[in-house]
Order: structure tokens, then sequence, then C-alpha cells
């Protein structure tokens, strides 16, 4: 099996749905991109499968994005995964981060830092959820956004090192026609999740790690879905978010330096514009 895959399941007679994720490749070229301390490595892992997983709960066409802002020495904390499996990723750090909760190193434990989550299907309207960090780790946060603002019990256990990231994903469906009544369903599946150690999260073949947790349940485990890096930017992208500066702004830039230099904060892809390029935005 490939190193980067997102494999989804279904319990045939419970209300329940789950996914499982594993990024190896796409880690290392996230963390590649720039010189991140190691807690900040560890945060990123966590980042890309906590979006991989999200974007394969939703029947869309179009790009996820989960952000983590606050205003501690960590600012930003920001992946994104496209409907086709195509992830990037980034952090902003102000001075040393060092090894501690997300919402400590966010400076949010006052309640001041806050967690979104975009959809921006390539057809349709865009749809942005917002709520406070509540719990001290990511997958508590996105815990906490789904108790909020979808109402949907959903659980997350991400976990990352040494260049890999994993998780997996529970989640309770919202239609219960033809599912067996179960009152105690969820909270079963939930603490026998519980029990998985880091090592078999990031090492164990889906059908094991699932036999593993779940044996005495009638699961059905879907063929995996392809993961992979890849950036979304380009120079036509970039010359259109130029142009909303204005000519005037442009022009000025050019008399200064003599040619306007952009790179890509997730992929460090830079681009350079002359003056003709300036020109053809504004004919």
């Amino acid at each position: 099996m490939q190193t980067d895959y997102r494999a989804k399941f279904l319990f045939e007679t419970l209300a329940v749905r789950g996914e499982i994720v594993r990024l190896e490749t796409t880690v290392g070229t996230v963390l590649s991109k720039h010189d991140y301390p190691p807690p900040l490595q560890n945060l990123l892992g966590e980042a890309l499968v906590a979006a991989a997983l999200l974007a394969g709960t939703l029947k869309f066409e179009g790009l996820l994005m989960l952000q983590a802002k606050g205003s501690g020495p960590l600012t930003l904390l920001m992946a994104e995964c496209s409907h086709d499996g195509k992830l990037r990723a980034i952090a902003h750090a102000e001075g040393a981060v060092a090894d501690a909760p997300l919402v400590s190193l966010l400076g949010a434990l006052d309640g001041s830092g806050h967690l979104a989550i975009t959809i921006d299907p390539a057809n349709g309207q865009r749809y942005q959820g917002i709520v406070p960090l509540d719990g001290l780790s990511l997958g508590e946060c996105i815990e906490h956004y789904f108790s909020q603002s979808e109402q949907l019990s959903t659980r997350l256990w991400l976990v990352a090192g040494e260049g890999r990231a994993a998780g997996i994903l529970l989640q309770e469906l919202p239609g219960t026609e033809g599912i067996r009544p179960d009152d105690d369903a969820w909270n079963r599946l939930c603490r026998l999740t519980d029990t998985l150690t880091a090592s078999e999260l990031l090492t164990l073949p889906p059908e094991t790690l699932l036999l593993r947790l779940f044996h005495q349940e009638d699961v059905r485990l879907y063929d995996a879905e392809p993961l992979q890096f890849a950036c979304s930017c380009s120079r036509e992208r970039t010359l259109r978010a130029l142009a909303s500066l204005g000519a005037p702004e442009l022009r000025s830039i050019l008399a200064e330096q003599g040619h306007i230099e952009v790179t890509c904060e997730f992929c460090n892809e830079q681009r350079l514009f002359h003056a003709a390029d300036i020109d053809a935005l504004f004919l």
C-alpha cells in the first residue's frame, strides 16, 4: 500500500463511520520547505492528518481549510486538503516554540484564540465555522468545533513524529434508518479506539488496525484513496493577487526595486514580475 492514503470504513449495523489517514512523504515534503523546530513539525503533521480526515467526511469538489490562530509564540497553524487528496500546510511562529500543548503555544489558554474550518466548494457558496480553542490538543479543539457547529458526535485521534503522521476519525451518522438500536455503540467504539497506541496508529495496516479494535463488529473497509502534497499556487493566481493591490502601488514597488518578487509561503516557489507583466494586468 502507498505511504500516504485515506481509508474510509463503515460499521454496517451501527450509525457510525470512520476514516484512517497515514502520511509520510507529504509530511516530509511540507517540513522540507521551512526550518521548523520539532514541536511545530509534529503539530504540522497532526494538522495535515486532521485536514485529510475532515475533508473525507464531505461530499464536495473544492477545498477544506483548517486554521488555528492565537497570540502566543505560535500565531498560526494551517492545513488544507482538496477533494482529490492534495495537501499543504504552514505554521507561523514568533520566537522560540517549546514542546507544549497547542492552546498554550497559541496563547489561547485565556480563550483568545480560535479555530476556523472553511469549506470552499468549486461550485457554491463558501462556508466558514469559527469556535474558540477549547481543548489542549488539536484533536480536542476540532471535536469541540463539531459539537458546537455541526452537532455531530466526532472523535479524532492524531499522532505525529519522526517525519510521519497518522490519525483515525469516528463520527456518528445523522440518519438511523435501517440501523439496529444500540445506545452504547458510540461510547463503546470510542473506548475501544482509546486503547490504540501511537505506534499502532502509525504502523498497522488499516485491515489489521480495525481487526485489532473492532473484531466483534461488522466493519466494511473501503479501498484506500491516495493523498499527496501539492501547492495550489501558480503564476496566474499570484498575478490576480497582485492586481488587488492596484496599479499605483505596484508601479511604486517597481520604481523602487525594479521588479516584484513573490514567494509562496507554502511551497517556497519564487516568482518574479517585471514592468511588462504589471502593465498587462491593467490594459
